[in-house]
């Protein structure tokens, strides 16, 4: 394959092949643990979004497949399969000598951990239990026994993703650290985690004692500033309202209706429709704009900004 033509693949694509040559060389060989979506981040230079198409396309080609409690590993064979699932039960794997292939090896906490594995990978938008199945390679009605239904699961998956993810001590900090503190860590679990981001604005958005923890204590650090639950709750409304939007506009522009998860990738694919004549008449401001946004430099900007707003309303309460 010449240059030119490499460098026009997608990076994920590029990445793929890169993580498929170390299995080849033995570099990587069977149960070896695969980069993750983190170290992928920092080796190539990529974003989440293109780090999570990776390991998606790897576990559909058969390549790696996820052990619950240990990660995504290269399946039991190095050699890849392009059918997704194909040879799982014909085939060691991995997965296979940590879990068996019995039910009763199966636990709530071990199918939690594997459906969060997942939608990190893939998203929420085509996830069902027969996918979890899949990956621990049980029957979809084992499942059943250790959760009760999708919701139960999707809430099971919630819960321990925001106790994992280990809320900060606010401490003796004031009002305005201690709420920027919080919602910041609330930003990377998002960031973390794009799929939570889009349950976050469902019509029905799950509750769980883990994602109410963090709202309790950041309403005790605004009432201890003089302001009623009422008012506490509002300002708390108001600031996860800002972080959910802006997460939800992360996912918009780092992983657009193209599918294509490069934001960088997609910009300079699209740039010549808007700079050319057609582009400049309609969209003047626009077309002259250079790169894609930086959604957390954003996202930074404008927490900054809606501190300085809410300090009224939080620190008013206290002459009321």
């Amino acid at each position: 394959m010449s240059e030119p033509s490499e460098r026009a693949r997608p990076p994920y694509a590029r990445i793929v092949d890169s993580i498929h040559a170390r299995i080849r060389s033995g570099e990587l060989g069977p149960g070896d643990r695969v980069p993750s979506t983190r170290q992928i981040t920092r080796e190539w230079g990529v974003a989440m979004a293109t780090a999570t198409k990776v390991i998606s396309t790897l576990r559909q080609e058969g390549a790696v497949e996820v052990v619950p409690g240990v990660g995504t590993v290269v399946r039991g064979s190095a050699s890849p399969s392009n059918v997704p699932g194909k040879a799982r039960r014909g085939t060691s794997s991995a997965h296979e000598d940590r879990q068996g292939r019995s039910d009763v090896a199966l636990s709530r906490q071990a199918i939690v951990r594997a459906a969060i594995a997942v939608v990190d990978a893939e998203g929420i938008d085509d996830f069902s239990m027969r996918r979890v199945a899949t990956e621990m390679n049980v029957s979809t009605m084992a499942l059943y026994r250790h959760v009760a239904h999708r919701t139960d699961l999707v809430s099971a998956m919630i819960e321990t993703t925001y106790r994992e993810a280990e809320f900060p001590e606010l401490g003796e900090a004031d009002w305005r650290e201690a709420l920027e503190k919080a919602v910041r860590w609330e930003w990377g679990v998002f960031r973390r985690h794009p799929w939570l981001v889009q349950l976050s604005v469902t019509a029905k958005p799950y509750i769980t004692p883990a994602t109410m923890g963090p709202t309790e204590r950041m309403m005790r650090v605004i009432t201890a500033e003089g302001a009623s639950p009422d008012t506490a709750l509002e300002v708390v409304t108001i600031l996860l309202g800002f972080t959910d939007g802006m997460a939800a506009q992360g996912l918009v522009v780092e992983q657009p209706a193209t599918r294509e998860p490069d934001p960088s990738h997609w910009w300079h694919e699209r740039a010549p429709d808007l700079s050319g004549p057609a582009g400049r008449d309609e969209f003047p401001t626009v077309s002259r704009v250079s790169r894609p946004p930086d959604i957390d430099k954003i996202f930074a900007i404008g927490l900054s900004r809606l501190l300085d707003s809410l300090a009224p309303m939080i620190e008013g309460a206290a002459g009321e």
